[in-house]
């Protein structure tokens, strides 16, 4: 993904977007919808080819027809509202933001935010996201190309405690979790119970308890909140940066690097001092 220089007033309309954001997704309830968006952009990345990723390509047409992203215009045209308030803002950066933002107003964890994704036209193959009708191998197939570990999958599965499957999306209808406009761990305490039979359980999901290396993660989020969130915050970090090379200009974060200087400084001065005391000592 090629540079794309962030300043100042950038960054100022990316705080406004994000508040434009949490407005659009309370009032509206399409937190799993932005998330879902957020993800297909990102999720087509190959690591060896360095093609697709975040990089604001579903928004054509041609992929927003790609059968794992029936149901997605409709986050597009939320997008496209907060887009007409930000024009600077490219709709990459603006996508993942989306995503970003759903977590956490539905109760999830902070996740920090780099912004400099850059927009191209070009959209990926067919196929390169996730098939729920599958299991383990396809998922690290999947997830491996993009240069994600076992416990991305696991972690980044944890998203499905938001929202539903739609029959005319994807052939599957029902919810992971009893409150899914609630972003916590019970879709992983979901998964683990025996009873939960009204809940959808995709083979993918099933996929996470059936292999033993996904199920250690599986197992320790249902237990610990904590460790989940902070997990994911992590995970979804890295998918939406996968292949971003830019970061803000130096000149943004001033604070950082004249405490960087400083603290060079003071501890040049305090050995010089120490020196000059030693030989003193010797003298």
């Amino acid at each position: 993904m090629a540079k794309h220089v962030i300043d100042n007033e950038y960054l100022k309309e990316i705080d406004k977007a994000r508040r434009d954001l949490r407005a659009l997704i309370s009032t509206t309830n399409c937190a799993p919808l932005m998330l879902r968006l957020a993800w297909h952009d990102a999720g087509t990345y190959d690591a060896k080819t360095r093609t697709g990723g975040p990089n604001g390509s579903i928004r054509n047409v041609e992929e927003l027809n790609h059968t794992a992203n029936k149901g997605l215009q409709k986050a597009v045209e939320f997008c496209e509202e907060v887009k007409t308030k930000h024009p600077i803002l490219s709709y990459a950066d603006l996508y993942q933001l989306a995503g970003v933002v759903a977590v956490e107003v539905t109760g999830g964890p902070t996740i920090d935010f780099i912004p400099g994704r850059k927009d191209l036209l070009e959209s990926p193959p067919e196929g390169r996201l996730p098939d729920a009708k599958q299991g383990a191998s396809h998922l690290r197939e999947i997830f491996y190309r993009m240069g994600l570990t076992d416990k991305d999958i696991v972690a980044l599965s944890g998203g499905h405690t938001l929202g539903k499957a739609h029959l005319e999306r994807s052939g599957f209808e029902g919810h992971w979790t009893r409150e899914p406009l609630k972003f916590d761990n019970s879709y992983f305490v979901e998964l683990l119970k025996a009873d939960s039979k009204d809940l959808l359980k995709l083979p993918t999901d099933k996929a996470l308890v059936e292999d033993p290396k996904f199920l250690k993660y599986v197992e320790v989020y249902a237990k610990d909140e904590d460790a989940f969130f902070e997990d994911y915050a992590a995970s979804h970090k890295k998918l939406s940066e996968l292949g971003l090379t830019s970061k803000p200009v130096a000149e943004n974060r001033p604070t950082l690097a004249l405490g960087v200087i400083a603290i060079v400084i003071a501890t040049t001065v305090v050995i010089l001092g120490y020196l000059d005391e030693v030989n003193r000592k010797i003298k």
